[in-house]
């Protein structure tokens, strides 16, 4: 088996307050797994660091890219490139990115069996609002997200991937280091 086929992203979706930059900054933490950096042609705000936080672009940077995947907001670009994969596979073979659903079918559809989804959600929709809350998101704010298409979305696993995703219910943050380490082993293994 070549080393090309033993890479794996771990793709981490769910619904905004699922916990995936939990997951991500866990995986990262306690298996040096790198984040894919994506990239966005806003420009950096107060503390944001070029290669760390984005790669901030450019439109025409941005257009020389070979994106997976990419989005307009609010009238920025941003989107993830093999680029990006790459240089993140350089440090290790199991890498971490945080999309939303659409950003996971998509991974899926151009990776195969290399992006391996894992679906965060928890028992009760109500406790992703007080999550939400308790991080600082203001009220308005946090109200019309909930309001929002791609929230909504997002609280459900796309039936594209259901039977190709890791559901993990994170209601207990210690139960669920307890599945995402079992995850990890068993993809260690696939990668030895």
């Amino acid at each position: 088996m070549g080393l090309e086929s033993m890479k794996r992203v771990l793709v981490i979706t769910g619904a905004t307050g699922a916990g995936k930059t939990t997951v991500s900054n866990y995986l990262e933490e306690k298996y040096d797994m790198p984040k894919v950096i994506t990239h966005t042609t806003r420009a950096p705000r107060p503390g944001e660091t070029d290669d760390v936080d984005y790669h901030f672009e450019t439109k025409s940077s941005m257009e020389q890219l070979h994106l997976l995947e990419k989005v307009e907001y609010d009238h920025h670009q941003y989107g993830s490139s093999y680029e990006a994969l790459d240089q993140a596979w350089e440090k290790n073979s199991l890498i971490t990115i945080v999309l939303d659903t659409k950003g996971a079918q998509t991974y899926y559809e151009q990776l195969g069996e290399k992006a391996v989804i894992i679906f965060l959600t928890v028992s009760h929709s109500k406790s992703l609002v007080s999550r939400l809350t308790r991080r600082g998101d203001q009220i308005s704010a946090l109200e019309q997200r909930i309001k929002s298409e791609e929230y909504q979305r997002d609280l459900q696993l796309p039936k594209s991937l259901n039977n190709v995703a890791h559901l993990i219910v994170n209601d207990h943050w210690e139960e669920t280091k307890e599945k995402l380490d079992k995850l990890v082993a068993s993809l260690s293994n696939e990668v030895k």
